[in-house]
């Protein structure tokens, strides 16, 4: 096992191909056929032109804050492939290409990014929760949904997801301590992007690594390269295995570099350099991919026009968003409780007035 031989104790990391594209440990290869390799890259690229544009319309000022994806595919593709249909997805915000595998469409994440809660209802995306923005707060609710399979004996994994910054939280600590308390079908993954917002990684902890914590609790945790998509996925292959065979859960800590700022409201620049960004852009997930398939001669397609029909289908997605109708007051209130309670009333009622003011000013 994988989670033995790259003991985080050791600072050891797991990783399968360096960044020239060149196999590094060719027994511990994934056993994945030609064309889902050629696939990944597909989706791994897909998820960055959607990235791409995302920033783009939300810096033309049709879509709020959004947080950039770019850098962090190689984790996202991963286990999305890894993922089945009826199994738990419990994101954060950064896992773009997990939603899609998922079956959530560019059209929702826009709506989401947009304001409308229509984005959350993930139509063709059974057993996933909607974005979790309190930071590592969704790791105790993948921990609840894990005790619930086990005690309805499903045959279900969840997946969860949190930043390096996220491990700061009680709630980290918790969903660890009971994961391992409960032994649940739960992966979880450190997607650690080196900052929490501008905080890095060594003002978060003094611990050799971040998969280390898995220890504490009594799971096994390790050190993964995340820009390196045939480690991310036998690692996620033998955490999803280990947790379908009742044995309990599994940290993965992906290291990686997010290549954009944390979100479109942050300026990475005031904490970080281009020295450093330089040296991150080596390992780009995208770059080392589409030079292993090249070195195995599995790449075929034209590229530039690939990316070209991506960019079509999501502009066409973002065009449904943005003329999406328009979100009904009545649903941000209707859904909270059963029987509206007074407050509600109050607020509705309140805000109804606002909008009337509004309509009589013009």
């Amino acid at each position: 096992m994988i989670f033995d031989d790259f003991d985080p104790k050791d600072n050891t990391i797991f990783r399968l191909i360096d960044n020239e594209g060149n196999v590094l440990n060719a027994p511990l290869m994934p056993d994945i056929d030609d064309a889902t390799v050629v696939q990944a890259y597909k989706a791994m690229l897909f998820a960055r032109v959607a990235d791409e544009m995302a920033v783009s319309f939300q810096r033309q000022g049709r879509m709020y804050t959004y947080p950039p994806n770019k850098g962090q595919e190689a984790i996202a593709i991963a286990a999305g492939m890894i993922m089945r249909t009826d199994d738990w997805l419990v994101p954060v915000f950064r896992e773009l290409g997990t939603w899609l595998a998922k079956g959530i469409s560019m059209k929702e994440i826009f709506l989401y990014y947009m304001g409308n809660e229509e984005g959350s209802n993930f139509k063709n995306a059974p057993h996933t929760l909607p974005l979790s923005i309190p930071i590592a707060s969704q790791m105790l609710h993948a921990v609840g949904i894990g005790y619930a399979i086990n005690y309805l004996k499903k045959d279900e994994v969840a997946f969860t997801f949190v930043g390096d910054g996220g491990t700061s939280e009680g709630d980290f600590s918790e969903a660890l301590n009971y994961a391992g308390v409960w032994k649940v079908p739960v992966v979880f993954t450190i997607q650690n992007n080196q900052y929490a917002i501008s905080v890095p990684v060594s003002a978060q902890t003094k611990s050799v690594n971040l998969a280390i914590k898995a220890y504490g609790f009594g799971i096994p945790g390790i050190k993964v390269d995340g820009n390196d998509f045939f480690a991310m996925y036998a690692a996620y292959k033998e955490a999803f295995d280990n947790a379908r065979a009742g044995n309990g859960a599994m940290l993965i800590e992906a290291l990686t570099y997010r290549i954009g700022a944390h979100t479109t409201s942050d300026d990475p620049t005031k904490y970080r350099n281009k020295e450093e960004e330089a040296e991150w852009a080596k390992a780009d997930p995208l770059l080392r991919m589409k030079k292993y398939l090249d070195k195995k001669g599995l790449w075929h397609e034209d590229e530039e026009a690939l990316i070209e029909e991506y960019k079509l289908e999501v502009d066409n997605q973002f065009s449904e968003a943005e003329n999406f109708s328009p979100y009904q007051l009545e649903d941000v209130f209707q859904h909270m409780y059963v029987d509206m309670p007074d407050d509600l009333k109050r607020q509705k009622s309140e805000y109804e007035q606002f909008q009337s003011w509004k309509e009589n000013r013009k």
